[in-house]
C-alpha cells in the first residue's frame, strides 16, 4: 500500500516519535509505515488521517490490487 504518511507529517513539522505518541505506536511502527512495510489496521488508517487533517482516507493511503 502506498502512503503519503511521511509526507504529510514531514509537512507539518511533526517528528516520527512525536507522530507515533500522537497516535498510541511506536516509532518504529510509523518507520515501517512510511517505508510500505506495514498495512495500518482501519481503525489506524483513520486515526492518523485525522491527525493530519485529512479529509478522506485516500488521501493519505493508496490501495494497490497487486498488494492482494
Amino acid at each position: 500500500m502506498k502512503t503519503f504518511v511521511r509526507y504529510l507529517r514531514q509537512e507539518k513539522g511533526i517528528s516520527q516519535k512525536d507522530f507515533a505518541d500522537m497516535i498510541g505506536v511506536s516509532r518504529q511502527t510509523i518507520s515501517a509505515l512510511e517505508n510500505g512495510r506495514y498495512n495500518p489496521s482501519l481503525l489506524l488508517a483513520y486515526k492518523i488521517t485525522k491527525l493530519l487533517e485529512c479529509d478522506s482516507i485516500e488521501d493519505v493511503f493508496v490501495f494497490d490490487e497487486n498488494d492482494l
